[in-house]
């Protein structure tokens, strides 16, 4: 099964493809966040006019899997990493962390109902020796990372999506702002 996995990734990323317009590319483990702070935050994002990427928001019947995901990736400007306890159970968190990761995005990372010292990428042998090792490194990005913390069960859902939007929106007027002032000084010089 692993074999033909790989073998569609390799087959989806050789076939170009464009990139979806979306400013933002939420990472997450759907089993535990997606009918919650996932969505939660897709929508507030959405609310606030900033196109944001979602599996099962943007995707519909018949689309390829990795082909949209690895290009709504490749085409974002920051990356939204929600971490649960079975975050890392899953090959394709990892593999959209990494990706993000290798492509230099900026990262937010969401620490939800899980201490960034629990993450740990596991060799569970369904991952190849370099998979472990770019997945592990892409965790220990994360994890290093000023993120948020959240525990479903004290917490506040208005309030974390509240401020994981807002964080959002200055990190890319951030990013705007890098953009123009390399434009201006390329122009100067």
């Amino acid at each position: 099964m692993l074999n033909i996995i790989k073998r569609q990734m390799a087959y989806q990323k050789a076939r170009p493809t464009s990139h979806p317009a979306c400013d933002v590319f939420i990472n997450h483990r759907g089993i535990d966040t997606k009918r919650s702070i996932a969505s939660l935050l897709y929508h507030q994002l959405l609310l606030s006019r900033i196109p944001s990427f979602l599996d099962n928001k943007n995707m519909k019947p018949g689309d390829k899997l990795f082909e949209n995901i690895d290009s709504a990736i490749l085409g974002c400007k920051i990356g939204v990493a929600v971490f649960s306890p079975r975050y890392c159970q899953s090959y394709f968190c990892l593999h959209e962390l990494a990706l993000m990761m290798e492509s230099g995005k900026k990262v937010i990372p969401i620490f939800c109902d899980v201490k960034p010292s629990e993450l740990r990428v596991s060799d569970n042998k369904i991952c190849s020796g370099s998979e472990i090792k770019r997945f592990g490194y892409a965790i220990e990005e994360a994890k290093n990372t000023v993120g948020l913390a959240f525990n479903t069960t004290k917490g506040n859902w208005s309030d974390v999506v509240t401020y994981a939007t807002e964080l959002v929106k200055e990190s890319l007027i951030e990013i705007e702002n890098e953009k123009h002032a390399t434009r201006q000084a390329q122009i100067l010089y």
